[in-house]
C-alpha cells in the first residue's frame, strides 16, 4: 500500500487555481530552465491533453511561463508573466496539440533557445498534488522527479564514462540518492542523471566536463 501525505492531497504552496494545472505547469518548466544555460530567448509550449483543453482558463500559460522565467510555484510575479516576458524581450508561444492521445493527461514539450543559440527539448508531466515528472530530453527518454538535487550529463556511450562520473562524486564527499542511465541506442548519446541528497558542488561540473566523452554537464540545484 502507497502512502499519501496531506501535502499529496492539498498541494504545495503556489498560485493558483490548480496544483495539476499550476503548480505542476510552473515547477516543469522552472525545472527546464534550469538544464540550459541563460539568458532565454525563446520559449515555446507545445500542450497535451487537458493542459491543451483547459491551458488559459487553468492559468497553465501563466505558470509555464513564469517558471521558465526562474518563479517557483508561490512567486506571486506569476501573475503577470505575460508583462514580464515582455519587458525581457522573451518571446514565446502555446501550441495545443489534441491529436496526439497516447500521453499523460497533462503534458508539455518546452522547446527552449538561449541568447547563444543553443537549444533544447524538454517533456514534462504534472503528476497532481504538484508533483512532476521530467520524461524526455532533447528526445532522450528519461525520468527524473527533480526532488532531489541532480547532475545531468549528456555523454557518448562508451565504457568507463560512468565510472568517472561517480568518481567525481566520490572524491568531493557527494552522496548518490539515485542515479540512471538513459541512451539512445548502444554507443550513442547517453544521459546520466545522478540525485543527490544534499546540494551539489558547482566544481563538480568543470570536473566531469575534463572527460573527453563528456559533451554537457547540467546541475539542476534544489
Amino acid at each position: 500500500m502507497s502512502f499519501i501525505s496531506v501535502f499529496d492531497v492539498m498541494g504545495p504552496n503556489m498560485i493558483g487555481p490548480s496544483s495539476s494545472h499550476t503548480a505542476g505547469a510552473a515547477r516543469i518548466s522552472y525545472l527546464a530552465q534550469k538544464m540550459i544555460e541563460g539568458p532565454l530567448k525563446r520559449a515555446d509550449f507545445i500542450l497535451y491533453g487537458s493542459f491543451a483543453k483547459t491551458y488559459h482558463g487553468h492559468g497553465t500559460d501563466r505558470a509555464l511561463l513564469g517558471g521558465i522565467m526562474g518563479f517557483s510555484t508561490d512567486d506571486m510575479r506569476i501573475r503577470n508573466s505575460f508583462d514580464i516576458a515582455h519587458e525581457k524581450g522573451l518571446k514565446f508561444s502555446f501550441t495545443p496539440n489534441e491529436q496526439e492521445t497516447d500521453i499523460h493527461p497533462n503534458t508539455v514539450d518546452i522547446c527552449m533557445e538561449n541568447e547563444k543559440g543553443q537549444k533544447m527539448t524538454v517533456r514534462g508531466e504534472s503528476l497532481g498534488g504538484g508533483k512532476v515528472r521530467i520524461v524526455d530530453i532533447n528526445h532522450v527518454q528519461v525520468d527524473f522527479t527533480g526532488e532531489y538535487s541532480a547532475v545531468i550529463v549528456i555523454h557518448q556511450d562508451t565504457p568507463g564514462v560512468v565510472a568517472y562520473i561517480t568518481k567525481c562524486l566520490s572524491d568531493r564527499n557527494i552522496n548518490i540518492a539515485f542515479m540512471r542511465l538513459f541512451r539512445e541506442s548502444k554507443g550513442e548519446i547517453a544521459y546520466t542523471i545522478v540525485e543527490s541528497d544534499g546540494k551539489l558542488p558547482e566544481n563538480i561540473v568543470p570536473a566531469i566536463r575534463e572527460n573527453p566523452n563528456i559533451h554537457e554537464v547540467m546541475i539542476v540545484q534544489m
